[in-house]
């Protein structure tokens, strides 16, 4: 496999890819044409933040699985486009937590005592002892916007030396920032007027982009500002008036909007503004963690196995993945033979767990079941895009789970249906690796999914059994296994056959000459193979 890597990452990352054994290539600081060109044949491709991975993008590169991005932020990566194509995207949230935070702490004291200030002056002759009072952060408020992994280290170290802690994020719970020490407030404005200095840690978003301007700003009137999270987030010509001014004692900024930051950027005039050129990632164990953190999850996206930070594709844990593999290509398999059975045009699609199966989080296999059912009509459908794939075309899609299964230890049925009809196909998994149809549309079978299968619908009499064998024989259709299935003696059967090729539309013919033939239909699974 080729991965393309665009933005520099430590060697670590690079050399875990090469171990594996696949093809690494480096093309830095490529845009336009010349990254659509590098990327054409990539089967993964690596970024920071430097490389805008555009819809063009995807669409110029028809053989990538994975986009994985060497940090935490994804702005400049379009996951709906990637989506649609079927890319996998993944971050590496963990690589650089505790650097991103140690570096929030820094600014944090550095702006509270006017350190950098106080080194120049100092640097440039002056002693300017009297000229700096700084502010103690203990017994002050910090006020957390983003209490994800950042923002709760940045807490536990800064309420570890006496601030008090106040955080709003609508997707945290108050148990959690209890846990923290944290008082859970119930919007942004709140946060702000209870806090002496302010600190973000949201992704840029278009709700989150110049969320803190003048407004909120005058809130924290007597504050500070610390932004080491995305640049975009404070409008930085409020930030820059609002220090200059006074409302503000002052700011710590590690990121921009536009970066490299523009020399005319107002927030470099401001004496009480504290500059670091995006450097909340830069230690070398941040480095390393995040280049060998994502190089794991496209070595894991190559060999079919859960890419554990996927943000667009149902991801499940390291440790479960082993109770559910078996069952992910059993129901892709399940849900190709249905659909491939069904006549009509599907409007619905139930995947049902039974038994053991039932106690595992199970999205990768309903995806994966989405994808066999969808596999015939889309050209590049895989368990990324399937789930959109089901809601652009307004297909309800359910999932039900059953702890008790009648007769096997673990069963998956995926059926398709519409208003009017429906089929269903059971699957289940043997001892090993041998995975089974057990039953169709109600008719227990034991068929071997795989290669070219044909089932047949019959009146259950003597001798139909023998004749589907012999037209096939006479046709040098090989039957490799077949096995039949009945509701009642003398009333409908339907039995599936393994062969060594396809059925050709004339042997079917043939077949439907007997008017004991209900119905038969060809299925091809793996093209074949």
């Amino acid at each position: 496999m080729k991965v393309l890597v665009t933005d520099p990452i430590a060697d670590a990352g690079i050399q875990r890819l090469r171990d594996a054994g696949h093809d690494v290539e480096t093309a830095y600081d490529v845009e336009g044409d010349a990254l659509l060109d590098a990327v054409s044949d990539a089967n993964a491709l690596i970024v920071r933040s430097g490389t805008e991975v555009t819809e063009e993008v995807f669409e110029a590169a028809s053989d990538l699985i994975i986009v994985g991005r060497a940090g935490i932020g994804v702005d400049n990566i379009d996951i709906d486009a990637a989506t649609e194509y079927g890319v996998i995207v993944a971050n590496a949230p963990e690589g650089n937590v505790r650097a991103a935070a140690e570096h929030t702490v820094a600014m944090t004291f550095a702006t509270a005592r006017s350190i950098p200030q106080a080194h120049n002056r100092l640097t440039g002759g002056e002693w300017a002892k009297g000229d700096f009072l700084g502010t103690e952060v203990n017994n002050k408020t910090l006020g957390v916007v983003g209490f994800g992994r950042v923002g709760q280290e940045v807490a536990k170290r800064l309420g570890n030396v006496g601030m008090d802690l106040v955080a709003f994020d609508p997707y945290i719970s108050e148990d959690r920032a209890a846990q923290l020490g944290a008082e859970l407030v119930d919007d942004i404005d709140a946060c702000i007027e209870a806090a002496d200095f302010l600190t973000i840690h949201t992704p840029l978003t278009d709700e989150t982009e110049n969320m803190i301007d003048e407004e909120k700003l005058a809130q924290l009137e007597g504050g500070y500002v610390i932004n080491c999270a995305r640049g975009g987030i404070v409008d930085e010509p409020a930030l820059a008036e609002a220090v200059e001014d006074g409302v503000l004692k002052g700011a710590a900024v590690d990121v921009f909007a536009d970066e490299p930051v523009d020399p005319d950027n107002p927030l470099l005039d401001v004496d009480d503004v504290i500059v670091t050129p995006h450097l909340g990632a830069s230690t070398e164990a941040a480095q390393e963690n995040v280049a060998t953190s994502t190089a794991d999850q496209i070595v894991a996206a190559f060999e079919g196995e859960p890419v554990i930070n996927a943000l667009n594709a149902p991801s499940v844990d390291e440790s479960a993945f082993p109770k559910i593999q078996p069952y992910i290509d059993l129901a892709d398999t399940a849900g190709k033979i249905a659909v491939q059975l069904f006549d009509d045009r599907v409007e619905n699609v139930e995947v049902e767990y039974a038994g053991d199966i039932a106690e595992e989080d199970v999205d990768l296999v309903t995806a994966s079941a989405l994808k066999g059912v969808f596999e015939p009509l889309e050209w590049q459908v895989n368990a990324v895009n399937a789930p959109q794939i089901a809601e652009e075309r307004g297909i309800d899609v359910s999932e039900t789970k059953s702890h008790q299964s009648e007769d096997f230890q673990s069963l998956v049925t995926v059926t398709v249906s519409n208003g009017n009809n429906s089929i269903s196909v059971d699957g289940t998994q043997f001892a090993g690796d041998d995975p089974r149809i057990v039953r169709i549309d109600g008719y227990r079978v034991d068929a071997v999914p795989h290669g070219h299968m044909m089932v047949a619908r019959n009146e259950d009499s003597p001798g139909v059994i023998g004749f589907i064998g012999s037209v096939l024989g006479d046709h040098g259709l090989n039957i490799a296994g077949m096995f039949n299935g009945r509701e009642t003696i003398g009333g409908e059967a339907l039995s599936v056959y393994n062969l060594d090729d396809p059925v050709p539309e004339a042997v079917r013919k043939e077949l439907h000459s007997d008017e004991r033939i209900i119905e038969t239909k060809y299925i091809s699974l793996d093209n074949g193979e």
